[in-house]
Order: structure tokens, then C-alpha cells, then sequence
């Protein structure tokens, strides 16, 4: 029977990779998606920072599921022959950790919006990082989100379709906060999907806990585990907002009523809510 396997941005819960390995380990999650490790970003990490890293995960038993990396977090007139050579060397970390997956973006457009030609542009950019991945034998999974080239269901389509070699990490929250709908996202997507970013999300502007939004978390986990011919991560991203100011994602002024004291309560506090629905 196809189920699914927890993973967490636990940089959510502290910037110590230690205390990170600890509340996995408190709650049982084997996997972590790797993303900003003792204050820094994947990508910054020098070779031997990445050897401690992976040896703490390796102390409390936890795999890396995937590299939560910010490779297409950029504008596509970036110096694409420079920035390979950071995508090379997250490739290398992929590879020593042992992640299968590494999660990328699809470019910020150079102004507000994207112009006619710029989307020759992504393609050319994505083709590529795509083929320094497999060199690699790196999965390159594409997260929606907003603003960039694939913000919408049918632009992540579109890229899928386009690249043979690239799978999606479908983010939920993200189509909510955008302005889709999730379900029918999913429905689109759901043959291309290699794993989950799991938040939660209210169309009026808030990040909220796992249950408690529009996402319809339990219909397409459910869904996807009767369509699924494997196993499939659940990466547990709550980017819930605590009482000191807005939500860094969201950033807007609506009121949201769920606000936690810090962010390891928020963390803990998803977790358990996601438990729940799930179940």
C-alpha cells in the first residue's frame, strides 16, 4: 500500500541543525529538507560546515530528504555561466548528504512582470541547470510560488510538459495564497508531483496551521496516496506567524488569528495539527 513518509523544514523550529535533529527525533520524523543550517543557507555552507551538519543528522538517525535550495530565486538576467557554479556545488552537497531531491525555482522576471521574451529565457536558464542535475543524478523538483514563471498551475504545467527531467514539489498554501485552487491544481499536476510542501493557507492572506485553512491538506494527500505508484514525502513547511510581526511570506495586513508565542511552538504546534487531520 502507497503511504506517506514525514520530512520537515525544521530550520522552522531553530537555526541549531541540533536542536533541529532533536524535535525530529521527538516526533518521530526520520527525513529533514534541508534549507538554512546554524544561521546560514544551504548554499552558503563550506565543505566541512556541510560534513558537520551531516554528521548531526547522522547522530540522531535522519536522512535528507530533499535540498530546499534557492536555485531559480533569482532574476533571468542573472549571469546563468556564474550561477551554474553555485548550482554545481549544491549538486555536490545533494550528493553527500544523499538527497534524491532538490527543490528549484522558475526566475523572478527582470521588472514586474514577465515579458514577451522572457520566457525563452526561463526555458533556456532551466535546460541548463536541468542538465548539470543529472549529471548529478539530482532530481529537480519545481515548487510553485509567486511571482516567479511558474507561479500558476497551468505555468507549472507548462514547464513539466516542457522538461522531461523535472518534477514538482506541489505547495498547497502557496496556490491558496496565490489565488488558485488547490484541488483543481492538483488534478492538473498530480502525474508530475515527486513530493509535498505541506502549509496551510487562507485566500484572504494568512498562513495558518495544517487543518485550519483552504488548502484541503487531507483531500489531496488522500487523493495522491490512491494515485501514487510509491511512496511520497510530506515536507512539513508551517511558516506560521508569531507574535512579533507579520508573516515573512505573506505579508499582508490581514488579522490572523493564529499567532503563536515563538517559533517552536508554532513548529511543534503544526506538526500535531497535521497529525491530526491526517488522521
Amino acid at each position: 500500500m502507497v503511504n506517506f513518509i514525514y520530512s520537515a523544514f525544521a530550520d522552522e523550529y531553530s537555526s541549531d541543525v541540533r536542536e533541529q535533529a532533536q524535535v525530529l527525533k521527538k516526533h518521530n520524523i526520520k527525513y529533514v529538507e534541508l534549507r538554512n543550517c546554524n544561521g546560514l543557507n544551504i548554499a552558503d555552507l563550506s565543505v566541512e560546515q556541510t560534513k558537520d551538519v551531516k554528521a548531526v543528522f547522522d547522530d540522531y538517525g535522519i536522512k535528507v530528504s530533499s535540498i530546499g535550495s534557492p536555485i531559480g530565486k533569482v532574476k533571468t538576467d542573472c549571469d546563468i555561466k556564474s550561477y551554474l557554479g553555485v548550482c554545481r556545488d549544491i549538486f555536490e552537497k545533494a550528493n553527500y548528504l544523499g538527497a534524491k531531491f532538490c527543490r528549484i525555482f522558475s526566475f523572478y522576471p527582470k521588472g514586474d512582470v514577465f515579458s514577451d521574451g522572457e520566457k525563452e529565457t526561463v526555458y533556456k536558464n532551466l535546460e541548463q541547470i536541468l542538465k548539470l542535475a543529472k549529471s548529478y543524478n539530482v532530481v529537480l523538483c519545481h515548487e510553485n510560488e509567486a511571482k516567479i514563471y511558474g507561479e500558476s498551475p497551468q505555468r507549472c504545467l507548462e514547464l513539466l510538459t516542457r522538461f522531461d527531467g523535472l518534477q514538482a514539489v506541489f505547495d498547497m498554501g502557496n496556490f491558496v495564497l496565490d489565488g488558485y485552487n488547490p484541488i483543481e491544481a492538483y488534478r492538473l499536476l498530480q502525474n508530475r508531483i515527486a513530493y509535498f510542501h505541506i502549509k496551510d493557507a487562507l485566500s484572504a492572506g494568512a498562513v495558518v496551521p495544517a487543518g485550519k485553512g483552504e488548502a484541503h491538506i487531507a483531500d489531496i494527500v488522500n487523493a495522491h496516496k490512491s494515485f501514487a505508484k510509491e511512496d511520497f514525502f510530506l515536507s512539513i513547511e508551517p511558516h506560521l506567524q508569531t507574535f512579533s510581526g507579520l508573516n515573512a511570506l505573506v505579508g499582508k495586513s490581514f488579522d490572523n488569528p493564529y499567532k503563536y508565542p515563538d517559533c517552536k511552538t508554532a513548529f511543534e504546534d503544526d506538526i500535531n495539527k497535521l497529525r491530526g487531520v491526517l488522521q
